[in-house]
């Protein structure tokens, strides 16, 4: 575990929350344990400076004759500032999201990239990396949409990169699969390991459920390591170089990647049996048909970033020391703060992989607590405290702390015309606020047809969730329309909600009264008025 110890990065995990650094209690810096960490020699930084940069961490008292953990004050102030960088930054991963489902490669941008240029770029590139990089009319959009629409994130992944990169390069290179596999995390979540897609896919490599119980990931109320930086780098080094072994091609590899194996070996035989990715794209998904040229588009603009003018903030120690601890009792990450003096935002950043902020305490299983070595000393010295300030508060607690559910006992619940949250949850006797949490929602809008991850607490007795699904079919309400620009051919994939957003002014009722439409649930093929015509 040295390996891992020395080179655990101290801002692994990026969370949404909005925190700015706050002004320091300077009797914390005095009183908490630390250790003394060698680190290059910068300028002193004033006290002013460092008033409004340190975080402020509350400490408590403790034998100082026990411990042997010394630090400098002026080091961990360094530290303080690249966690409070991160935390003030808010997630790119729907930006990020949305640039590779919905790039236009068709649109021409104005930059100082000549394509001849570009070409000869690509082909040193193609040397030396075992991808397939060649000059393409699509690569190229990409590359210059990246360049002027999203100069900024790309800016903003060479800061994050530097806190990231060193752990992926060490699993990757274990494994030997090829170092430039760490652009794919950038591409997949935008550095965000508390990132969720809309359908479930979660953590810096997006592993669904399925894959990530596949590479033994735990998942459950409490825990979900798909969010763990070092877990799932592994588990996501293992599966690329699993679907290598099936294709060996990596091209084909992150495709499978993407959309899976199946969609991948679909697209070679509606291709006549091509093998090469660009001459399979345009019988991939949508959001695959984007994905590899913007992986593509990441590393070039990552190895040429100096030539282009994109500059990062550059973090003079992207990594302090951490150690971890066998947690033997539940606690929170609040009363670790209250005892420990760490502040719970540095809790969050250190150990993402817990949902609810809580460490539980399961049989058969292990959980761990990540601290700064700073930390570790006061936790050691006082751990029977500790455990037992937190037994206290469970105790006298007026709500006792989330049953655990593991994945097992979870339903997919599809939300229907009338439905709310608060009848939803009622329904499977759990929380509003648990539910919003198991899928990422903001707010308490729902819409026809959106499918919720819920863990039940009671049976389900209503006759509702034993109805069988059926799909829509559109009830004869007259011809068709001529005009082809007012009918809408079902793809797979397309839902009512979907299509709706697809053409302004027309709504789920209308695509519904328009069609005669019975139910939400689409065949592909079928097709749909867009209008209130019959011609």
């Amino acid at each position: 575990m040295k390996r891992i110890k020395i080179h655990y990065l101290a801002v692994l995990f990026l969370t949404t929350l909005t925190v700015s650094a706050q002004q320091a209690d300077t009797t914390a810096v005095k009183t908490v344990d630390s250790l003394e960490v060698k680190f290059e020699e910068k300028a002193p930084i004033s006290k002013e400076e460092s008033a409004k940069t340190v975080l402020n961490i509350p400490a408590i008292e403790e034998k100082r004759e026990e411990s042997k953990l010394k630090d400098l004050a002026e080091a961990y102030t360094y530290d303080s500032l690249w966690i409070a960088e991160l935390h003030k930054n808010a997630s790119h991963f729907k930006e990020m999201y949305a640039e590779v489902n919905n790039s236009n490669t068709a649109e021409e941008y104005t930059t100082d990239l000549p394509t001849d240029t570009l070409k000869a770029r690509l082909e040193i590139l193609n040397a030396r990396t075992p991808f397939n990089i060649a000059y393409n009319p699509s690569l190229e959009s990409v590359i210059k949409s990246f360049l002027t629409r999203k100069r900024g994130l790309m800016e903003k992944m060479l800061t994050k990169s530097q806190f990231y990169f060193p752990l992926f390069e060490q699993e990757l290179d274990s494994y030997d699969v090829p170092l430039e596999i760490k652009y794919l995390a950038i591409v997949e979540s935008a550095l965000d390991p508390r990132a969720r897609s809309r359908v479930g896919a979660t953590g810096l490599w997006q592993f669904m459920y399925g894959t990530g119980k596949e590479y033994n990931l735990d998942v459950s109320s409490y825990v979900d390591e798909r969010r763990d930086p070092i877990n799932a780098t592994k588990a996501a080094t293992k599966y690329l170089k699993r679907l290598y072994a099936i294709y060996n091609d990596w091209d084909l590899a992150l495709a499978a990647y993407n959309s899976g194996p199946g969609n991948v070996n679909k697209a070679i035989r509606r291709s006549g049996g091509y093998k090469n990715y660009w001459n399979l794209r345009q019988h991939l998904p949508r959001e695959t048909a984007g994905y590899v040229p913007a992986f593509l588009a990441t590393m070039y603009l990552f190895e040429y970033a100096e030539e282009h003018g994109l500059k990062g903030k550059k973090v003079d120690r992207p990594y302090f020391e951490t150690d971890t601890i066998h947690v033997k009792s539940i606690l929170s990450f609040e009363q670790i703060s209250k005892m420990v003096g760490i502040s719970v935002e540095e809790l969050e950043v250190l150990n993402p992989a817990y949902k609810l902020n809580i460490i539980p305490k399961i049989e058969g299983k292990a959980y761990t607590l990540r601290l700064p070595l700073k930390h570790v000393g006061t936790f050691v010295n006082n751990e029977d405290a500790i455990y037992a300030f937190a037994k206290k508060e469970l105790e006298s607690a007026e709500k006792p702390l989330p049953q655990l559910v593991t994945n097992n006992n979870r339903t997919r619940y599809k939300v229907r015309s009338g439905d709310y949250l608060g009848k939803i949850a009622e329904r499977y006797g759990v929380g509003v606020s648990q539910i919003k949490r198991w899928n990422g929602l903001r707010s308490n809008n729902l819409r026809v047809g959106q499918r919720l991850t819920i863990y039940p607490r009671k049976p389900v007795t209503s006759n509702v969730a034993s109805t069988s699904v059926k799909e829509a079919t559109a009830k004869p309400v007259g011809a068709l329309p001529k005009d082809p620009s007012k009918i809408h051919v079902v793809q797979s994939g397309d839902s009512l909600w979907t299509i709706s957003k697809k053409y302004p002014g027309i709504s789920i009722d209308n695509l519904r009264k328009w069609n005669g439409l019975s139910s939400n649930n689409l065949k592909p093929g079928t097709k749909l008025r867009l209008c209130n015509c019959s011609s």
